[in-house]
């Protein structure tokens, strides 16, 4: 239910650019607009980068081949010393881009990084899209059965930090939740918004449940409880491929890098100046993008979640897309968006997830409890924003 919010911020750049968010709910990824990540080179006035969401073609693998095979003709040509390098393309129905900061005398091979990094994207999408018929996820979905079913690294690691993140919030993340998002009207397109019928929620609710869900590591294998169950992990699908992306270049020697996807970052030592990465929050208000809050990351990720973009009015009242799995309900709380840092962007991503279904008063004690940096950002009834941060937040505002 959740919008990633980041942009990277030059202290060079008189106006930064800003990542516009993807409005999303539990089933974000595939579902709404993704961004462009906006690192560019120092210049006056630059603009607010958006980027519509663009569909990543299936013939990815294809293409790829393709590219090495040509790119192997003329070696000499691949070898680049030193220097800022980025990758941009289409993933999970958003963006990515990725910036490499490596040292003067590391030889690049950037077009075989390039290529990496998109096969690592397509490894992810592969196995967790809801929007392909052949991938784990749906294969997993469509069984009638509570026997085990093996799923590959990947997808164990990610439903084990699922039902983690699902059990420290108490279920406000819960990745069962996509029944109950659909029957509000912010499922795929076609579903009118109207208020689901008493009796068709509860109908839902019996199929929604993070402990529906059982998963073996060591067998790699993830189980259904109840056979009626069915999961998306589009809310922490990108974090996790972030991380994957940023283990590649770790593997490859890279100290220097910043990676996003769909507006969820996570950043390694210097930008391209020299200095810590600059990411920049987004005011949760209507109308152009604007920077609320710069934060300095090395060594941590960022996700922010909202629901100020994926709204509709019923009867007179506002009707969020932000979905509470425990009782089926939008939520009402004046919560306007929240970010998480974390080392690890799957982690931040659902735990901003699930502290903006937990809200300003149950999130931020949670938050405050466990240690988390969070950022909640809470609308006054005069439209202007309360700022309420966690006590180890303050280390990573940008002075």
């Amino acid at each position: 239910m959740m919008a990633a919010i980041t942009a990277v911020v030059s202290r060079k750049s008189p106006t930064p650019p800003i990542l516009h968010p993807s409005s999303c709910d539990h089933r974000c990824a595939s579902r709404f607009a993704g961004l462009q990540a906006g690192i560019r080179q120092p210049r006056p006035a630059l603009p607010i980068i958006y980027n519509p969401r663009r569909a990543m073609t299936r013939l990815l693998s294809a293409a790829l081949l393709f590219f090495l095979a040509a790119c192997t003709t003329n070696e000499s040509h691949l070898l680049v010393q030193g220097g800022t390098h980025r990758y941009r393309g289409d993933t999970m129905g958003t963006t990515y881009e990725v910036t490499v900061v490596a040292d003067p005398q590391y030889n690049v091979r950037f077009p075989f990084l390039h290529a990496a990094i998109a096969m690592t994207l397509e490894r992810i999408e592969a196995a967790m899209s809801t929007w392909r018929p052949e991938s784990e996820v749906s294969r997993f979905n469509l069984t009638d059965t509570t026997d085990p079913f093996s799923v590959s690294p990947d997808t164990v690691t990610v439903f084990r930090h699922a039902l983690s993140i699902s059990e420290l919030t108490g279920g406000a993340f819960d990745v069962t939740v996509g029944p109950l998002v659909d029957a509000w009207g912010f499922g795929p397109p076609g579903h009118p918004p109207t208020a689901p019928a008493d009796a068709e929620l509860a109908r839902l609710l019996k199929r929604v449940g993070w402990q529906q869900l059982e998963v073996d590591a060591e067998a790699a294998t993830i189980r259904k409880l109840a056979p009626g169950a069915s999961v998306d992990l589009s809310a922490l699908a990108k974090g996790y491929a972030v991380d994957q992306v940023a283990e590649l270049l770790e593997a490859e020697g890279f100290t220097n890098y910043l990676v996003e996807v769909g507006g969820e970052v996570r950043a390694a030592g210097r930008n391209p100046q020299g200095e810590a990465w600059r990411v920049g929050i987004e005011r949760p208000t209507a109308g152009p993008p604007t920077v609320y809050r710069t934060v300095e990351l090395s060594g941590q990720a960022l996700a922010t979640s909202g629901d100020y973009r994926n709204t509709y009015v019923l009867d007179g009242q506002r009707v969020s897309h932000t979905i509470d799995p425990r009782t089926g309900q939008p939520v009402t709380h004046a919560l306007a968006s929240v970010s998480v840092i974390d080392p690890l962007c799957v982690r931040a991503d659902a735990l901003a997830t699930g502290l903006m279904v937990l809200g300003p008063d149950d999130g931020f004690a949670l938050a405050t409890e466990q240690g988390w940096p969070a950022l909640f950002l809470v609308r006054r009834p005069d439209g202007t924003l309360e700022e309420l941060t966690t006590p180890t937040w303050a280390q990573f505002s940008a002075q």
